[in-house]
């Protein structure tokens, strides 16, 4: 499982790339409010450091947070002392009955497990609409093709206290994916050690997905920002809410 953001990108990431959970926080909640989801369980799928676990907790959610990568867990651990993580493909963990499930930053285009494609996506979607409970949502946001012209690579770095991070990025239109090539280095002792990963997503059309959604039974809702946070040009956010009365509806088919 540990193949994926091994202990130092994991470090890089939850310190200089914590802006996305932190302020999209705010928004999502909201979201939550508006749908009356006050309490219960939130189950978040690719929790990662749990920035956003501790923003539910500080809100009196209990929280599930579900990661494959270990070190990422052991400082979402730390942090949230008080939620449950699972160290699991957040495309085939079970998920339990719950009022809501998240997956924020584009977790779902991921392609981590050697199996992910569309129809595995789609079978999360069955899988989330039977956890939820009669009113419960499903928050989650994806990117669109269009983040890299083809056949460019776009290159460029971050660097915080003791780490610095070169990403380059490349898109193949054909096979719709997103490569990004990691290259990290910290400083641990008087030296810098230096780490590498390869990050392949999957693009997909905000259209496409919410008629999917729409098809397992969901109401869908899309947007460009969550709350006041505005998301990136081609990353689209989703509410998709499981309807009040349904399983009734059901039983006089």
């Amino acid at each position: 499982m540990n193949k994926w953001y091994k202990e130092d990108l994991a470090f890089i990431h939850d310190d200089g790339f914590r802006d996305f959970a932190l302020k999209s926080a705010p928004g999502i909640l909201e979201i939550l409010a508006e749908n009356k989801i006050h309490d219960g369980l939130v189950v978040d799928l690719g929790c990662g450091s749990g920035l956003w676990a501790q923003e539910l907790t500080k809100a009196d959610y209990h929280v599930l947070g579900v990661d494959i990568s270990e070190d990422m867990l052991n400082i979402a651990r730390t942090r949230v002392p008080t939620a449950e993580f699972r160290i699991d493909s957040l495309f085939k963990t079970d998920i339990p009955p719950c009022n809501a499930v998240t997956s924020i930053s584009e977790c779902l285009n991921y392609l981590f497990d050697p199996d992910s494609d569309r129809q595995t996506l789609v079978q999360l979607f069955h899988r989330v609409y039977n956890a939820l409970t009669p009113g419960g949502v499903f928050i989650f946001d994806i990117l669109e093709k269009g983040q890299v012209p083809q056949g460019t690579t776009i290159k460029g770095f971050t660097q915080g206290k003791d780490w610095v991070v070169l990403v380059e990025k490349e898109e193949d239109q054909e096979q719709i994916t997103l490569t990004r090539r990691i290259t990290s280095f910290r400083k641990v002792g008087e030296h810098y050690r230096r780490s590498d990963e390869v990050h392949h997503v999957r693009l997909y059309e905000a259209t496409a997905i919410a008629n999917e959604l729409s098809g397992v039974g969901f109401q869908v809702e899309t947007t460009h920002s969550y709350g006041q946070f505005l998301l990136s040009k081609g990353h689209v956010a989703f509410i998709a809410r499981k309807p009040v009365g349904v399983a009734v509806k059901l039983k006089h088919i």
